[in-house]
């Protein structure tokens, strides 16, 4: 009898329950939910709400494999320079508006303008140009989730929530969408309180009036020690000194590639990161492109002495991070400390302009060509050519990238949350946000 009732008792508890509020703590502001506003700083965050509200036509796992979604069949042309996605029937908007090709391939041509996209029956025509393989990939992402905007503005998805309550940059109130049609999720709302500190949010865990926080990489371990279930996914961001501009000589190439051996990652990494994520030679983490380890992440301080000897008149380079960033001003800190052992002259500056800056840049996808892709974007380096999608144009690509000397990989280092031991059935995916689809809180009633 004592057996039995122990594990009934453990099946209730592991028993998914309906209702309850979950309130989350983030450090982002956004002002705005229109997943194509290009004004909005990409981030884990903003990535994770959107995902809550709208749905993207095809949606990629862990892998980097493409599952169905509002699309339940693709196919491309010959050329793959023509694509149809044929929708999911029977989907509605939380305002209770038909799914239609029309709706799907306005708000397509909203985030993408350079696309040609039309509807066709219940299907979606894409030709994105160029032959991009990745088509189905770069679908998958957040941005281009499909949105139905109204002529004053109010967007609807077909997400598992809808909007409440949204005051810009502050909170977020979301209900369920009772007609969801993945099915109702189990949580009744969420409230999500924005701009909040790491410190803040830890205090609002720690009372109780956070369900969920977001953890910085280098407190994760820490985290976990004090009790706290903390889930972490795998190295998603490129933590990265970026050159406002290319090398103009063969001068600056010798200095910048002093600078680039004269870091010391392994140090920061066991001190500053707390042994938290992968120390960078390439911009893609082994995981993505299968070869990130063949890029070298040693320092050599004797080499950047040699080629910093090379050269007789250098200049101060000037240092930017971001000020609310406390873990990126210490390791400028130390790139600055690693550069004035190799003879270079680094300067931390709050100007708009600095020669270089630390850069945090999440990757947006498993798929390596939209991952470099984002990255190149993001850093200013030289657009790719055309894809084959084979790994060793991947790797040139990389390498060509790398080459132009305006970005100098330090880390690659993970998303990683904090909830109550009351929050169940919560992961974190591939591109670093959360998936709450089917999570649920545990309620202390008997």
């Amino acid at each position: 009898m004592a057996a039995l009732g122990f594990a009934l008792h453990a099946g209730a508890e592991t028993r998914p329950q309906y209702g309850g509020t979950l309130h989350i703590a983030m450090h982002a502001a956004p002002t705005s939910l229109d997943p194509a506003d290009q004004n909005q700083t990409d981030s884990f965050a903003r990535r994770s709400l959107t995902l809550l509200m709208f749905d993207t036509l095809v949606a990629a796992d862990g892998n980097g494999l493409i599952h169905a979604s509002l699309a339940e069949s693709w196919q491309p042309s010959d050329s793959e320079r023509r694509w149809q996605f044929r929708l999911r029937r029977g989907v509605k908007f939380d305002d209770g508006t038909a799914l239609t090709s029309e709706i799907a391939a306005a708000s397509l041509r909203t985030a993408n303008p350079a696309w040609k996209v039309s509807a066709d029956g219940d299907s979606v025509i894409i030709e994105p140009g160029a032959g991009d393989l990745e088509l189905p990939a770069e679908l998958a992402l957040a941005r281009n989730a499909i949105v139905k905007r109204s002529a004053d503005g109010k967007l609807s998805g077909t997400g598992s929530f809808h909007v409440v309550d949204w005051q810009p940059g502050r909170k977020l109130t979301l209900a369920a969408n009772e007609n969801c049609w993945r099915g109702r999720p189990f949580l009744d709302g969420i409230e999500i309180e924005m701009g909040r500190s790491f410190r803040d949010q830890a205090m609002a865990l720690e009372s109780g009036r956070a369900d969920m926080i977001e953890v910085p990489a280098e407190q994760a371990h820490r985290a976990g020690l004090e009790g706290r279930t903390v889930v972490s996914s795998l190295p998603v961001e490129l933590l990265a000194l970026v050159f406002r501009t290319d090398a103009a000589s063969p001068t600056d190439k010798a200095l910048r590639e002093a600078l680039a051996l004269s870091v010391e990652r392994s140090s920061m990494r066991n001190v500053l990161l707390q042994g938290a994520g992968q120390p960078a030679g390439g911009i893609l983490p082994t995981w993505v492109s299968g070869y990130g380890f063949v890029f070298p992440t040693d320092a050599d301080l004797a080499r950047a002495q040699h080629d910093r000897e090379q050269v007789r008149n250098i200049s101060a380079w000037s240092l930017g991070h971001d000020a609310n960033d406390p873990l990126a001003r210490l390791l400028a800190e130390r790139v600055v400390l690693n550069a004035r052992d190799a003879g270079l002259t680094v300067q931390l500056a709050s100007t708009a302009n600095p020669d270089l800056k630390l850069m945090r840049i999440p990757l947006t996808s498993a798929d390596p060509w939209v991952a470099l892709g984002s990255v190149v974007a993001s850093a200013g380096l030289p657009a790719m050519k055309s894809r084959t999608g084979s790994v060793e144009e991947l790797y040139a690509a990389e390498r060509a990238g790398l080459a132009t000397q305006r970005m100098i990989p330090l880390f690659h280092l993970p998303a990683s949350y904090a909830a109550t031991a009351a929050l169940k059935n919560w992961t974190v995916q591939a591109d670093g946000s959360l998936d709450l689809t089917s999570a649920w809180l545990r309620s202390n009633q008997p």
